[in-house]
């Protein structure tokens, strides 16, 4: 009882923080639609913390929807900040 209710509560403080964080960072690359984003990221989030306080649900089963909002967020992110230009052999991107 006393480790759900830790569950919980790290759950409200972990879905506010990724909203807040992943508003934060679409803003500054710029995604587009960076609420959108946001919800996406906190929701998957909080579902995945709700199926581990009232579901049975095995955990790699939580783990994954629980982290689908970030990964999905993380390919547009980078397809987002890709340049177009074509590279050279031999060098870094950032040279």
């Amino acid at each position: 009882m006393m480790f759900d209710a830790f569950v919980a509560v790290l759950g409200v403080v972990g879905t506010a923080g990724l909203f807040a964080g992943t508003y934060w960072d679409a803003n500054r690359v710029p995604v587009s639609r960076p609420l959108l984003w946001a919800a996406a990221v906190a929701g998957a989030f909080a579902v995945g913390v709700g199926l581990h306080l009232f579901a049975t649900v095995p955990t790699t089963g939580i783990i994954m929807t629980a982290n689908t909002g970030l990964v999905l967020y993380g390919f547009e992110r980078e397809v987002t900040t890709e340049d177009d230009d074509a590279s050279e052999p031999g060098r870094l991107p950032e040279q």
